[in-house]
């Protein structure tokens, strides 16, 4: 397999979409030497944005996190969050009622901003969820996986209602040998048990690589796909949704895929980057 520079490959491209988990930052904080690739597109004329299928806290909170680690390249303009594609949904087809979630108060910042009442689904009353018109997956955290997944279950089985996935990853990197369940993992599991089709909004989904495309097209002018490039660590859902948009893709290996394991995994998958980094450093 053979690997490319990422500077070098970058400097093909006006635009750039990044993953953040893996690619910009692990469990242990930022990657180092990111600081000195995002000097380098600045002064190269790059432009970005992070798209994340992290929908467990708002923009801010998000561009935070990497402030109180001294970056300050990624503002909240610059992140594109699954999450803001849920807000969407509900905002077009959700327009009474109380709307249920997984996931934390902070995660729930993407349903708050709609004009109906959250509530999460620990407090969920199943004697009384009539006005409960829709369920939204948003983290992994922030309720007990025992009664209140067994509770998601049965609140399905008692309403017919649509149930929006804003994180669609299976799992996260926790260090380099290690992972964690994400909330898209328990989606699924839980699709299958009560045989109805939740609505994903994360990648690869091709209306997260939309939504951050339109935001190119208002921001600047003159870039098509071909003059953007995705940056990601998994194949099944950065490569596979950059791919599927048109865009050129990177996959990196600081993240869900190690050195060892990416030549067989792209065999295996048949899911092929156009380029392969070590990371987004050098």
């Amino acid at each position: 397999m053979d690997l490319s520079s990422f500077k070098a490959v970058a400097d093909k491209y006006k635009f750039i979409f990044f993953d953040a988990f893996g690619v910009l930052k692990n469990a242990e904080g930022i990657l180092p030497g990111i600081q000195d690739t995002f000097d380098w597109m600045r002064d190269s004329g790059k432009e970005f944005f992070v798209l994340t299928n992290d929908a467990s806290r708002s923009p801010q909170a998000l561009a935070e996190s990497y402030y109180r680690q001294g970056f300050y390249a990624i503002t909240p303009e610059r992140i594109i969050s699954s999450g803001m594609l849920a807000r969407d949904y509900l905002d077009l087809k959700v327009h009474h009622g109380t709307v249920a979630y997984l996931g934390t108060a902070n995660s729930a910042h993407y349903l708050e901003t709609v004009d109906l009442k959250t509530l999460p689904i620990s407090e969920v009353d199943l004697k009384d969820v009539a006005d409960i018109n829709a369920l939204v997956l948003l983290d992994d955290e922030g309720f007990d996986w025992n009664t209140d997944i067994t509770k998601t279950v049965n609140l399905l089985r008692k309403r017919n209602i649509p149930v929006i996935v804003a994180n669609t990853d299976a799992t996260y990197p926790t260090s380099k040998t290690r992972i964690s369940i994400a909330i898209g993992a328990v989606a699924r599991m839980i699709e299958g048990i009560v045989g109805k089709q939740f609505i994903n909004f994360g990648k690869p989904d091709a209306q997260l690589f939309m939504f951050a495309y339109e935001r190119v097209q208002e921001q600047t002018t003159g870039i098509g796909r071909s003059d953007i490039l995705m940056v990601g660590d998994t194949l099944k859902t950065d490569i596979l949704g950059g791919n599927k948009f048109g865009l050129d893709t990177v996959l990196v290996l600081t993240g869900n895929t190690q050195s060892d394991d990416a030549d067989i995994l792209i065999r295996s998958t048949g899911i092929i980057p156009t380029y392969v980094c070590d990371s987004i450093v050098g």
